[in-house]
C-alpha cells in the first residue's frame, strides 16, 4: 500500500512529488511509500512557452519541463515510485484505505493527491459530489474545480493546481503542489509543522 499516491505528472503533481521525495530524509517519513501516476497527455504544459516564470530560463518549453521534472524526480528521489502510461478512472474507499483504479491496474493508498487539470468534464469517477464551476476562470472557458478547504477535499484526499481553484500560472501551480506536500509531511510528523530546505553548508 502507498502512503500517498499523486495523480498527475504536471506542474503541481511533480512539485508535490519532489517535496515529498526530499522529505523522505526525515526520520518520520523514512518508511513512507510515495507514488505518482505521471500520465501527462492532457497537461497544459505540452504547448507552453515560459518567459515569465521565476527561476526558469526565458524560452523554456513546457514539453521540456515535463521530461526534465520526471528525470529530476528519478535521479534525486528514486524511492518515489513513478507509474507512467496509466490513466486514473476511479477512486474508491475512505481515508487510510483508498483504491485508485486506472485503465490497467489498481493501487491501494492511504492518501490521494489529485493533480490533474481543470477540464470539463471531470474524468475520475467517485468524486462527483465535489465538482463545481471554477471560481477563478471566466465562465466561457467552462472549467471546473473540486470543492476544497486549503487543498483538502475530504479526509485523505487533497487537490492541487487549477483543479484546486487556482489560476493557470506555473508558479501558482508549483506552490500549490508544494503546499500540499508540506501539509502531508506535517501530518506524518504528528502535526508538527514541516518545511524541507536544502542549503549550501558554510
Amino acid at each position: 500500500m502507498f502512503d500517498v499516491l499523486i495523480i498527475g505528472g504536471g506542474v503541481s503533481g511533480m512539485s508535490c512529488a519532489l517535496i515529498l521525495g526530499s522529505g523522505l530524509s526525515k526520520p518520520f517519513a523514512a518508511d513512507k511509500k510515495i507514488g505518482i501516476i505521471t500520465h501527462q497527455k492532457a497537461s497544459s504544459l505540452q504547448d507552453a512557452l515560459f518567459n515569465n516564470a521565476y527561476g526558469i530560463p526565458a524560452g523554456k518549453l513546457g514539453s521540456a519541463l515535463l521530461t526534465e521534472s520526471i528525470n529530476q524526480l528519478q535521479e534525486l528521489y528514486p524511492q518515489v515510485v513513478q507509474i507512467p502510461n496509466e490513466k486514473v478512472m476511479r477512486i474508491e474507499g475512505v481515508a487510510g484505505n483508498f483504491t485508485v483504479i486506472t485503465n490497467k491496474n489498481s493501487y491501494p493508498t492511504q492518501l490521494v493527491v489529485i493533480s490533474i487539470g481543470a477540464g470539463n468534464p471531470f474524468t475520475i469517477d467517485g468524486l462527483e459530489e465535489f465538482v463545481m464551476p471554477h471560481q477563478k476562470v471566466i465562465v466561457e472557458k467552462n472549467r471546473i474545480q473540486l470543492k476544497n478547504i486549503d487543498h483538502k477535499v475530504t479526509d485523505g484526499i487533497y487537490v492541487t493546481g487549477t483543479l484546486a481553484g487556482w489560476r493557470s500560472q506555473l508558479a501558482i501551480a508549483a506552490g500549490s503542489g508544494a503546499a500540499v506536500a508540506t501539509d502531508i509531511l506535517t501530518l506524518w510528523n504528528n502535526g508538527i509543522h514541516v518545511q524541507v530546505h536544502d542549503s549550501v553548508k558554510k
